[in-house]
């Protein structure tokens, strides 16, 4: 039996069109620290007309309110001007990455400054824009990109910590061997690593244990079934024939 569905109207389906068109576009929180109104009224206004994207915009004249709306709720990425009323050079965006680390920043710069933006790039900014030198296309590619990089680093940076933590002391089970965990559940070994690390386990048995589990015939069929198993082992306890 067939389904039947309803045709919708032209006027209907333009709006459904429209409607997911809207929703599949990418939703960018911005803050823009700027204390030049001719600046900001420009960066508004290239973000006004952006396409593909949908970009809230949020501005601030001084650090000091910058803070209070980062305080406040969360950002996807800030556009900062290094010379404020209350902050200067370098120090204004050191005093941002500081308080928010997980926040791209995209330094805006004067063609006189370059050396300075470079410098913020050094110190973790994700990049700068020379004022006056970029349009609408510019702006958000340099947002997007900074927005995937962080993602990327921050990813980057939480594997190495994860890395980092089979450097140091292990609660070990000095029975079975078995490793507690940092929710403290008790792993085999194997299983702790392979979760931390890129590392696989196989299996096989060692010289020590044949001698102590396994009697010579049980050996020879092992050694049928799984031909190879045993190669590489010295010489006193490979299998007879």
């Amino acid at each position: 039996m067939k389904m039947l569905t309803k045709r919708l109207p032209p006027e209907a389906r333009q709006i459904e069109v429209k409607f997911k068109r809207m929703t599949d576009k990418q939703h960018i929180n911005v803050l823009l620290i700027e204390d030049n109104r001719h600046h900001a009224d420009l960066i508004s206004s290239m973000l006004m007309h952006a396409k593909d994207v949908h970009i809230q915009l949020q501005h601030a004249e001084r650090l000091s309110s910058a803070f209070e709306r980062l305080a406040g709720e969360p950002f996807d990425v800030v556009l900062l001007d290094l010379g404020l009323p209350d902050s200067q050079g370098i120090e204004t965006f050191i005093k941002v990455h500081d308080r928010y680390p997980n926040i791209p920043i995209i330094v805006q710069t004067a063609l006189n400054d370059i050396q300075l933006a470079l410098r913020a790039v050094q110190e973790g900014a994700q990049d700068y824009l020379v004022k006056g030198q970029f349009d609408d296309g510019l702006l958000v590619r340099a947002m997007q990109y900074s927005i995937e990089r962080k993602k990327l680093a921050t990813k980057l940076e939480k594997s190495l910590n994860e890395i980092k933590t089979l450097r140091g002391l292990l609660p070990i089970c000095a029975w079975c061997k078995n490793i507690r965990d940092d929710k403290g559940y008790w792993k085999r070994v194997e299983a702790y690593i392979e979760e931390h690390t890129q590392a696989t386990f196989t299996h096989g048995i060692c010289p020590d244990c044949r001698r102590k589990v396994a009697s010579p015939s049980f050996l020879k069929e092992i050694e049928k079934d799984h031909p190879g198993m045993f190669e590489g082992n010295d010489d006193e306890t490979k299998t007879t024939k």
